[in-house]
C-alpha cells in the first residue's frame, strides 16, 4: 500500500478525536492445532488499512495529540532468515511505511510510557488484555476505536475502489471459465480447482472466504463447504466465491444448470430471483436503506412464489407473516472491502431487526457514495425450514404442500453482484451472464 494512502487513512481516523493514542497489533503467523503447519499469512484488516504493513508481528501507535505515527517492528534474528527469508533492514522499513518513529524490537508498553497518554484506544484483543495488566494507571478504551474504524472503512477511496475493481475483473474471468466448462460428471472439487486456478494464475492467491461450490441439494446449504458430490444431469450448480487483491475482496454468486439447460421449475425460480435482484440494484442509490432493498426483494419473491403456486393468499398478509423467510432466510447483502463481510454495516446505536428474514441482514444504514455492497437475493428449498412449516397450523394454510414436497431436493438459486454506490446509478463490478438465455447460450458454445 503506498505510504500516502495509509497516511490518508491515519489522517481520516485522526479527525475523529484529538487526544490519547490509538494502538493496534498486526497479525502473526498462525499454525494448525499446535503443529508446524503454517497457514498463509494474512494481515489483520484494520492494521493493514492504517499502516500498509503486510508482514507479521508489527504493532502501531498513533498519537492523536500530534498526529505522530509510531511503528514497532520485530527484531528478526538469523533463524527467521533461515526459515522465512530476508530480514528487511530498518532503512527499508522507513521507506516502505513512512512512520514518524520506528522502534525495532521495543515493547509496546515502553513506547506508551514515553508518550504517557491520558487514554489508550484499541480493539478487544490479547493486546488490550496485556495493556490493562501492564498499564493499570491508564484508561484503556476498547469500544470507541471499533466504531471509528468502521466509520473510516465504510467509504472507500479511489485506491481501494481500484483494488476492488481489479479483484472483480479477475473474479469475472474465473467464474466464466467454470461456466464454460461445467458438465455432468464433474465433481464439485474439480469446479473449485478450476476456479482457483484462474484466480491464482492471475496473481490472486488469497481466497476472500471459503468459496461455495454446491450442486443439487447442496445448493440449499447457505454456507456449504463440502466438495465431494458428483454433478448430475438436471442438477443446479451454485458457485459463491471470490479472491482478494491486495486484501480487497470480490464476492459473486451464480446458479447454473449443469447440463446447460434449465428445467421448467429451475427457470421459474431463477426468474423470480433475478427480478428481485435487478429491482434491488436499480434502487441501490444514496439515501436508500439496505432493509428497504431487502423488503423490496422479499415482496418480489413473495409475488413470484404466489404466481408459481407455491404460496397461497395475498401478498400483504404473506409479508406480514414473513412467509418469504422460509425461502429467503438470509440478508440481501453486505459491505465489501478488506473483509468479505466488511465492517460498518451497523453504526453505533443501530440494532438488528428481530424479524425472520431480516435478523440476518448485515447492513442497516443509508447508502452513501463510495460504499461497496453486494446484492444477493435467493430462493432455497430447505427441508429443515419447510417441513416444520408444512406441519405448523399457522403457516401451513399459506403453503402448497404438494408442490413444495416435490421440490424438497431442488436445492437453491442465489444471484449476487458487487456494486459501488455512486451519486447516480450504482457501478456494477459483476459482468457475468445471469439472464437465462445468455447462460444457456454460453453453455451451448462450450
Amino acid at each position: 500500500m503506498p505510504s500516502k494512502e495509509h497516511r490518508d487513512n491515519l489522517q481520516k481516523l485522526f479527525t475523529r478525536d484529538k487526544h490519547g493514542v490509538v494502538v493496534l497489533r498486526g497479525a502473526s503467523i498462525l499454525h494448525r492445532y499446535g503443529t508446524d503447519y503454517e497457514f498463509p499469512f494474512r494481515q489483520e484488516s484494520n492494521f493493514w488499512y492504517l499502516t500498509g504493513v503486510d508482514e507479521p508481528d508489527y504493532e502501531m501507535v498513533l498519537n492523536l495529540g500530534n498526529g505522530n505515527f509510531h511503528l514497532i517492528a520485530p527484531d528478526r534474528d538469523s533463524d527467521f532468515a533461515v526459515w522465512n527469508g530476508r530480514i528487511v533492514p530498518p532503512a527499508e522499513i522507513r521507506e516502505r511505511y513512512q512512520p514518524d518513529h520506528l522502534h525495532i524490537g521495543q515493547e509496546m508498553e515502553e513506547v506508551l510510557r514515553e508518550i504517557d497518554p491520558d487514554v489508550i484506544y484499541t480493539v478487544p484483543s490479547d493486546l488490550a488484555d496485556e495493556l490493562e495488566d501492564d498499564l493499570p494507571d491508564h484508561t484503556i478504551d476498547t469500544e470507541s476505536l471499533t466504531d471509528a474504524l468502521a466509520w473510516c472503512r465504510a467509504i472507500k477511496n479511489e485506491d481501494e475502489l481500484g483494488r476492488l475493481r481489479h479483484a472483480a475483473e479477475i473474479n469475472n474471468q474465473a467464474h466464466l471459465e467454470v461456466l464454460q466448462n461445467l458438465r455432468p460428471g464433474l465433481y464439485e472439487y474439480e469446479c473449485k480447482a478450476l476456479f482457483e486456478y484462474h484466480q491464482i494464475r492471475n496473481g490472486l492467491v488469497q481466497d476472500a472466504y471459503n468459496g461455495i461450490h454446491a450442486s443439487g441439494p447442496n445448493s440449499a446449504i447457505l454456507h456449504y463447504t463440502g466438495t465431494n458430490r458428483k454433478l448430475r444431469n438436471g442438477d443446479l450448480y451454485l458457485i459463491d466465491a471470490g479472491h482478494e487483491y491486495l486484501g480487497y475482496a470480490s464476492d459473486f454468486s451464480r446458479t447454473w444448470p449443469v447440463n446447460g439447460r434449465y428445467t421448467d421449475w429451475q427457470k421459474v425460480i431463477c426468474e423470480i430471483v433475478l427480478e428481485a435482484q435487478k429491482a434491488a440494484i436499480r434502487e441501490a442509490t444514496p439515501g436508500t436503506r439496505m432493509e428497504e432493498l431487502h423488503l423490496l426483494s422479499a415482496k418480489i419473491i413473495t409475488d413470484g412464489l404466489l404466481d408459481a403456486g407455491l404460496l397461497r393468499g395475498n401478498r400483504k398478509e404473506l409479508m406480514e407473516k414473513d412467509l418469504f423467510a422460509l425461502f429467503f432466510p438470509h440478508g440481501l447483502g453486505h459491505f465489501l472491502g478488506l473483509d468479505t463481510h466488511d465492517v460498518g454495516g451497523y453504526p453505533k446505536g443501530v440494532t438488528r431487526i428481530d424479524r425472520p428474514g431480516l435478523r440476518h441482514l448485515r447492513v442497516r444504514r443509508e447508502l452513501e457514495p463510495g460504499m461497496v455492497i453486494t446484492v444477493e437475493p435467493g430462493i432455497y428449498f430447505i427441508p429443515a425450514l419447510l417441513l416444520p412449516a408444512l406441519d405448523n397450523p399457522e403457516k401451513a394454510p399459506y403453503l402448497n404442500r404438494e408442490r413444495i414436497e416435490r421440490l424438497l431436493d431442488f436445492g437453491g438459486i442465489r444471484i449476487e453482484d458487487n456494486l459501488i454506490i455512486t451519486e447516480q446509478s450504482p457501478e456494477n463490478l459483476t459482468r457475468l451472464p445471469k439472464e437465462i438465455t445468455d447462460i444457456e447460450e454460453v453453455m451451448s458454445r462450450s
